[in-house]
């Protein structure tokens, strides 16, 4: 995403005209926490009791799914939310997925995709992966939403909360970096892992805005 300005940390900004769709676009962070681990250990409970899978085996179906959804986080974040802007549609498509984003990064209501759409992409993900990989992809999609789940926490605490002294101060770190430095750089959020394997690390010291 080319020409970014400066981020606001105030305020929000207006996407639909309509009030119903705008009121869509926006998102309490409790809502698809609570959906997407809910449904995760549905899953779970399917492939153990209704399927027969042992325990071991859905933990490490499970474990499959949360490390693979690192990696398409990483992807779209890079790939699809920072498209280049070639065009009006495209720039469009952008602003409205990501770029309000990076406006306006305190924007809570934000910090999170909505959930009916979030929904969507869920169902396509377990179509593909039931007709790749059979009744095992309860046990890997359960997994991959909890990491879907695990990311919007740390994304949303990135943003909402101060920087912690502790360990997790490096995805705040890594996280700040990408919004107010180098938006080509430092994808990941839950974690820097796919940045150093695809060479995205940050170029530069930078310190955390606390």
């Amino acid at each position: 995403m080319e020409g970014l300005g400066r981020p606001k940390h105030k305020g929000s900004a207006t996407l639909m005209k309509n009030p119903f769709l705008e009121r869509l676009t926006r998102t309490h962070i409790s809502l698809p926490l609570i959906i997407f681990t809910v449904i995760s250990a549905v899953l779970l409970y399917y492939g153990i009791v209704e399927k027969g899978f042992e325990v071991p085996v859905m933990i490490l179906l499970f474990f499959g799914g949360f490390f693979f959804f690192t990696f398409i986080e990483y992807l779209m974040h890079r790939y699809l939310y920072h498209l280049p802007t070639t065009s009006p549609k495209r720039e469009k498509f952008v602003y409205t997925v990501h770029g309000v984003h990076h406006d306006y990064p305190k924007d809570k209501s934000r910090l999170a995709m909505p959930p009916v759409v979030s929904l969507i992409l869920a169902t396509i993900f377990f179509i593909i992966y039931r007709s790749l990989m059979g009744d095992y992809a309860f046990g890997f999609l359960a997994g991959f939403l909890m990491g879907y789940t695990v990311y919007l926490g740390v994304h949303y605490s990135v943003h909402a909360f101060k920087v912690p002294n502790n360990k997790l101060k490096v995805l705040w770190h890594h996280h700040s970096i990408h919004h107010y430095r180098e938006p080509d750089r430092a994808f990941g959020v839950s974690s820097p892992f796919w940045d150093i394997v695809f060479g995205t690390m940050p170029r530069k010291d930078f310190k955390v805005r606390k």
